[in-house]
């Protein structure tokens, strides 16, 4: 990962807003502090740049007027190319003509520019009364040259965004998409009088605007505008499509996911398969969905993941695009808090950092904040978490430690296969954002495999809220909250209750839970405490494996040592005995070993045995 100590001189002459000549002789002359030249090239302190652009404009004069806001929360390319600082990334124009792909699917994490991105292709492709090429004229897209240029709003685009789509039935989602595809209809009125239509046109596009079509007109609705389009302007049509898994993301978790799918798959087949009216078509989402066969027959689609080079700089802000805001701003001495809060993704072999963060660190003074939280929906993230195994719950909470973890990634995990495994959880945290690459993935013959780690510390905190909350969500804060007293009073009577309010509460069924089960509970329960201890599991400590350590990250907390063990629901009976076994096997194999190695002597042991939804706590010290 790049950590932008020392550029080059292009990347400082863009910053300085001179030329590189320039900065070369800048450092010849020694205006530049620690620059030291390599051969040809010159490695330049960054320090030592942002420091002398912040120089240059107080000469100017401290006030500026001309400085232009930070985006957040618009869409609209116009709007912000024109009234905001916009991060350039109108090359994603050359390199799709370039490109020659009937149909591609960008897969990114929400707030990453998705519907931003679609929305520069419409401005930029769309046929407009208004000329429309004023607002590229100085990006970069303009010069790469005059067959590039000249593809500027020269065809009929239509552009669809299902990202408002969340609703819990399929009722009310289908009214919702059909009401998308109405008002894209009715955005192109030119169609309603068009000579180029005939009479059965006619009658099909009044009554779309009427709402008086049937679900299997409405199916056809895509392919039926491209048709009149074409035939209105007499050239082909672009489709853009942003958000479209959004629809079935919402099907899955609600319960009508057969529904949903059968409604896309036939309204995307029409548009995007086999279409002579189609120039061609981008769509945008969260995960892939393949195996269910929404593009069935679709053998033009290209999908770009997280996991692809081509394309990985366009959505997201990368260093060089940082850096320059920072100058932009006069914040170039806040730029290593940025790192710390909100870089760390890895898109491809590119350092990416989150624009929707980014964004909103500028726009609020620079102020570090969890701004990616609470951003949409999080009922996807419960449904995984909800059905995680003890083993994913031990990881997820190495992870709040520091650690990786290693693990097969699919970039084709399905929504129904989320919670197939540890593997399928962790790769949808991948592609979900939550989660990011810790070196290079490695292609075998049984699959693609790396290592996963938190990408920084906003995605820490978001463990502690979203992908932690499904435990307090289902027994409200009180049972966590007691459970955390009793460990900090030593109070097993508290945490036995605590235990047994949490069970009842939030697990339906506990009549062949095993020792595993209660082990991964138990995890997800203390990892809140991961701010002051050290969280192990089945780690070697004497001469056997505990169950769950807690070393002390403050000297004067105790450490602690938990033994789990269990017995049928029908034989609570048996709780204390176990209990006490727990305390026997803690002292007979020494599992404090490890934690008085560290100088650690404040040390209880918990000894806690389970049966159905009843527990027994036994302390000792």
């Amino acid at each position: 990962m790049v950590m932008g100590k020392y550029i080059g001189s292009t990347e400082a002459a863009g910053l300085l807003d001179i030329t590189s000549r320039r900065v070369i002789g800048l450092c010849r002359a020694g205006e530049l502090p620690g620059a030291v030249q390599n051969g040809r090239r010159w490695q330049i302190p960054m320090d030592s740049v942002l420091k002398l652009a912040a120089e240059r404009r107080e000469a100017k004069g401290t006030e500026r007027p001309d400085v232009k806001p930070c985006a957040v929360g618009s869409t609209s390319y116009i709007e912000i190319s024109r009234d905001c600082y916009y991060v350039d990334k109108t090359l994603l124009v050359k390199e799709l003509i370039d490109d020659r792909s009937m149909v591609t699917l960008f897969t990114r994490p929400r707030r990453f520019g998705k519907t931003l991105a679609l929305n520069m292709l419409k401005t930029f492709f769309e046929i407009s009364e208004d000329d429309t090429s004023v607002y590229f004229q100085d990006k970069a897209i303009w010069r790469c040259g005059k067959m590039y240029q000249e593809q500027q709003g020269k065809y009929p685009v239509i552009f669809l965004t299902f990202k408002d789509v969340r609703f819990d039935s399929w009722q009310a989602s289908r009214e919702a998409i059909q009401i998308v595809i109405r008002d894209e209809y009715r955005r192109h009125r030119e169609l309603a009088d068009s000579h180029s239509m005939d009479a059965v046109d006619k009658d099909y596009y009044q009554r779309m605007i009427q709402g008086k079509l049937s679900e299997v007109e409405y199916s056809r609705s895509l392919l039926n505008l491209t048709y009149m389009l074409s035939r209105h302007y007499h050239q082909q049509v672009i489709i853009l499509i942003d958000e479209y898994d959004t629809p079935i993301q919402q099907g899955f978790v609600r319960g009508f996911y057969g529904e949903v799918i059968s409604f896309m798959r036939n309204l995307f087949s029409g548009g995007l398969k086999d279409n002579e009216n189609l120039a061609f078509g981008v769509l945008t989402g969260i995960l892939r969905v393949s195996k269910e066969n929404l593009f069935s027959g679709l053998n033009n689609l290209a999908v770009n993941t997280i996991l692809d080079e081509k394309y990985s700089t366009y959505f997201g802000f990368t260093e060089e695009e940082v850096l320059a805001m920072t100058s932009y701003y006069s914040r170039g001495d806040r730029m290593q808090e940025i790192r710390d809060w909100y870089d760390g993704y890895c898109f491809g072999k590119t350092d990416i950092y989150n624009p929707w963060s980014v964004s909103n660190y500028f726009y609020n003074d620079c102020v570090p904040k969890n701004f990616w939280v609470n951003t949409s929906d999080n009922g996807i993230i419960h449904e995984v978490m909800g059905q995680m195994s003890p083993e994913t719950a031990a990881e997820l909470t190495g992870l709040m430690q520091g650690s990786s973890i290693s693990t097969q990634i699919n970039t084709e995990v399905i929504y129904p296969g989320i919670s197939d495994g540890p593997d399928a959880v962790f790769s949808f945290l991948l592609l979900a954002g939550y989660l990011t690459l810790d070196g290079q993935i490695q292609e075998t013959e049984l699959g693609t495999y790396g290592n996963l780690k938190l990408p920084n510390r906003e995605i820490h905190r978001v463990y502690n809220t979203e992908i932690l909350s499904w435990i307090r969500g289902f027994a409200g804060t009180n049972a966590v909250t007691q459970i955390e007293k009793a460990l900090y009073l030593n109070d097993a009577e508290r945490m036995q209750k605590a235990l047994r309010t949490y069970m009842v509460s939030c697990i339906s069924s506990f009549d062949s839970a095993s020792e595993g089960f209660y082990h991964g509970m138990i995890l997800g329960l203390v990892a809140s405490l991961s701010t002051r201890y050290y969280i192990r599991s089945n780690r070697e400590s004497g001469d056997g494996r505990f169950d769950v350590q807690l070393e002390p990250k403050v000297k004067t907390l105790p450490g602690i040592v938990m033994e789990f063990k269990a017995a049928a629901a029908a034989e609570k009976e048996k709780l204390p005995v176990l209990a006490d076994e727990a305390l026997n096997q803690i002292e007979d194999r020494s599992y404090r070993t490890e934690m008085l190695e560290q100088g650690i002597s404040d040390i209880v042991c918990y000894c806690i045995a389970f049966a159905g939804k009843e527990a027994c706590v036994k302390i000792r010290k």
